[in-house]
């Protein structure tokens, strides 16, 4: 035969026979006999066969298709061959041995097959094999050719026939030479075709693997770039260290330097009012009095400025921290005199809020400035919590007499007001140390309602 299993073009051969019968193919009439006991491989090879035309009737082992034959006589067989009860050999030799149905085509389907299993079938008198795992087109080149061949009957199949020996076993064939030689052939060109599968399969693996040694590479690049960046970050880490302890230290000597002249000047205060004093008891005129008070004002001043850059060193020197909301105000409501006013604590407990230790000193003042100068009319300061989209706010507001429109941001700067130290501007400046924000958003003549924005990360519930 002058074909090859593959065509130059790379076309399956299997494919381009079928496509070349198409639907030219004369359907012999009569069903084909699918003999399998397996429901799926069944139903598989049925769905291929009524898909070219063919009438198909399924048995589950050999004594079943034995009794749909005397039944019904179809026109091919196609059994499996390891199946209980009885395998596909024996009934191979069954229905050839039968004057009745020894004319019909058996065709062996088997998944793996060597020398002795093509020997087995020949001596069982099968027509041809199918080899698993099988294509619609091989089958329907296999089909093909056996009805071409029951067209032209095989001279020799009336032979005595021959043995032969294989795996120390012999075996009768007496098949014709047309069929021994269509049968070698078509598990040659089974082996053809799944062995360029094969080849393709091996071709992708081969493609497949230099795609992961490039990529290897390139992990291996990123690694590489990574472990310097690492290097040079910890560098960097380092030098930012080096950096950090000297501006510590140098923060250390500038707050004693700054405690020591806090402490000198507040001594030269003390000697300078008691001068002052001294000459205001010796010198009793009435037209010095106002020069006297500026004095003194002008000392008071100085006295709340070097009490600010003492609160204002402390602000930044310990890390910030988790602090219980609730604790908190608790804690603060201790150490202040409320005097007629009541202070309500209505924050959830187990909200924390990252934020400097100084943070105890923010609501210490707010209450105190709500007493100062929330006016004869206040009786109660109250705490909250709230949540909306996102945002999370804590809320102080009272029912004093609140903050004008025009004072509403000037509170938050330095001077403003009567500066008593430890003021509104510094319990900003905590407060932005995290990112957090304060405003007072209440309305003048009705309290005022101090609102405290916390960002993301800042907030959090314990556990």
């Amino acid at each position: 035969m002058s074909e090859k299993p593959v065509l130059q073009n790379g076309t399956d051969l299997y494919e381009a026979k079928y496509r070349a019968a198409g639907d030219h193919t004369k359907k012999a009439p009569g069903s084909i006999l699918i003999v399998e006991d397996s429901k799926t491989q069944a139903e598989y090879l049925r769905a291929i066969l009524e898909n070219e035309g063919y009438h198909t009737v399924l048995a589950m082992n050999g004594c079943e298709a034995l009794e749909q034959i005397a039944v019904d006589r179809p026109m091919m067989v196609l059994t499996d061959i390891v199946m209980p009860e009885m395998d596909g050999y024996e009934l191979c030799c069954r229905i050839k041995q039968d004057k009745k149905s020894s004319g019909i085509p058996v065709i062996l389907v088997t998944r793996l097959f060597d020398t002795e299993d093509v020997i087995k079938g020949l001596a069982a008198g099968a027509d041809d094999f199918i080899i698993k795992p099988f294509k619609p087109a091989y089958i329907h080149s296999r089909i093909t050719s056996i009805l071409s061949h029951l067209e032209k009957p095989d001279p020799d199949e009336l032979s005595p026939g021959f043995e032969v020996t294989v795996a120390n076993t012999t075996y009768m064939i007496s098949a014709g030479r047309l069929r021994i030689f269509n049968i070698l052939l078509s598990t040659y060109e089974a082996a053809v075709n799944n062995n360029r599968e094969l080849q393709e399969a091996h071709e992708q693996l081969n493609a497949f693997n230099e795609e992961l040694v490039s990529s290897n590479e390139q992990l291996l690049q990123a690694a590489n770039d990574l472990r310097k960046s690492n290097i040079a970050l910890e560098y960097e880490n380092t030098e930012r260290k080096r950096v950090e302890e000297a501006l510590a230290e140098a923060n250390k000597k500038l707050n004693l330097l700054s405690s020591i002249t806090r402490h000198d000047i507040n001594n030269q205060l003390l000697i300078l009012n008691g001068y002052v004093e001294l000459l205001h008891g010796e010198i009793p005129d009435p037209s010095l009095e106002d020069y006297f008070s500026r004095i003194a004002k002008a000392s008071s001043q100085i006295t709340s400025m070097i009490r600010f850059t003492k609160d204002y060193e402390e602000i930044g020197i310990r890390a910030p921290v988790w602090h219980d909301l609730q604790v908190l105000v608790n804690n603060v409501e201790k150490g202040v005199i409320p005097g007629q006013v009541t202070i309500k604590n209505d924050l959830p407990a187990g909200i924390e809020v990252f934020t400097d230790p100084l943070i105890v000193k923010v609501f210490f003042n707010l209450i105190d400035n709500a007493i100062r100068h929330g006016g004869d009319q206040i009786t109660t300061i109250r705490f909250s919590f709230k949540e909306s989209n996102g945002d999370r706010m804590i809320v102080c507001e009272d029912d004093g007499d609140g903050v004008s429109t025009e004072d509403k941001e000037k509170i938050f700067s330095r001077g403003f007001g009567k500066n008593t130290g430890f003021g509104l501007p510094i319990c900003r400046e905590i407060l932005e140390i995290t990112g957090i924000t304060i405003k007072e958003n209440g309305v003048p003549g009705k309290g005022a309602r101090f609102e405290i924005f916390a960002p993301s990360g800042t907030f959090r519930e314990k556990g």
